[in-house]
């Protein structure tokens, strides 16, 4: 496995889960709104929907990589480019709500692409990431505002 391909691989494991949000509303708790977006937005990782997929991200957003949202969105569209199939696992391991409208979620994420090559063959790359996102309610919809890899755990 060369040290590019890990990069991607770790490097999509943060966006993934950044971008594993999606907005909810209605009468549910703050809890099971965030557990709902969190499975909406896999499936739409899965899918390989950029649009939805930003969609979940505040232009406020920020990273661990020093990336904004518009470098977020270049990283995500490469990523989808070159891998042909996505399927994630994700567990959330801690939700907490230090305000009203803000979510601190720690997840762990397993990520199995499979890269294009141009000899038509197929690539797998595989990958565990333990992260932590926030997520900022605005306007009825939680969005990602900040991502964090959890290094060593």
């Amino acid at each position: 496995m060369s040290a590019p391909s890990q990069r991607n691989r770790t490097g999509f494991a943060v966006a993934g889960a950044v971008l594993l949000t999606w907005a909810c509303g209605g009468a549910q708790s703050p809890e099971s709104q965030v557990r709902a977006v969190i499975e909406t937005g896999e499936a739409a990782a899965e899918a390989r929907d950029l649009s939805a997929l930003m969609h979940l991200v505040s232009p406020d957003y920020h990273d661990d990589r020093g990336r904004d949202s518009r470098e977020l969105r270049h990283y995500v569209h490469g990523y989808l480019i070159a891998n042909q199939s996505i399927r994630l696992l994700t567990r959330i391991d801690n939700i907490e709500f230090p305000y009203r409208d803000m979510a601190r979620v720690d997840l762990t994420v397993g990520s199995l692409g499979r890269e294009a090559t141009e000899d038509s063959s197929f690539d797998l790359a595989a990958d565990v990431e333990q992260l932590s996102i926030e997520l900022q309610l605005d306007d009825g919809e939680w969005k990602v505002t900040r991502a964090q890899r959890n290094r060593g755990q």
